[in-house]
């Protein structure tokens, strides 16, 4: 039996205090299979530098949606994260057969089957994948972000609500790149 060409879908940055909220779409071969490429959240920052740039290379499709703070603050983060997985794959060029995603539901996509699952990078090579891709984006983003704002440290914290990032934003107050929404216990 021939296995299914599908998307894999994930985002990265949910939770942050600061900065965008970013989703990975990736379509892989669809015998491929690799026990190195798990939940990003598992490898360490340099082992994701190394998977991310090897998963673009051998992925028949991928791409990146980036979802800024100002529009997460004016439609929520659900809204934000249905908004950028719906941009991810509209940037796909390869066909498919269906889609799975990490516990997200989505609707509306032209008739095609849509597996929302939870802890998908577990179950999914392509969720696992999209991870990768996602957390790398982010977190380069973010260190590039922190040369602007250094008083943060999101080189090191990438815009999570650290203990040192809560306290430096009670010392300097937010920046344009700060969710207010998520902030209200803070400033």
């Amino acid at each position: 039996m021939q296995k299914q060409v599908y998307v894999g879908l994930d985002e990265v940055g949910r939770g942050c205090f600061a900065g965008p909220l970013v989703v990975s779409a990736v379509i892989l071969p669809p015998d491929f299979k690799d026990e190195r490429i798990i939940d990003s959240k598992k490898i360490s920052e340099k082992q994701r530098e190394k998977l991310a740039q090897y998963i673009k290379d051998i992925a028949l499709d991928y791409s990146v949606a980036v979802v800024c703070n100002k529009v997460i603050d004016k439609i929520n983060i659900l809204q934000a994260t249905k908004q950028a997985m719906h941009i991810a794959i509209s940037r796909l060029n390869n066909q498919y057969s269906f889609i799975a995603i990490d516990a997200v539901k989505l609707k509306n996509f032209y008739g095609c089957k849509i597996n929302p699952v939870n802890k998908g990078e577990s179950k999914f090579q392509n969720i696992a994948a999209a991870s990768i891709i996602a957390k790398v984006y982010r977190d380069n983003l973010m260190k590039k972000l922190h040369l602007k704002y250094p008083e943060y440290n999101w080189y090191k914290n990438k815009g999570y609500g650290t203990k040192e990032h809560i306290e430096a934003i009670k010392k300097y107050g937010i920046c344009e790149l700060h969710r207010k929404t998520f902030l209200k216990n803070y400033v």
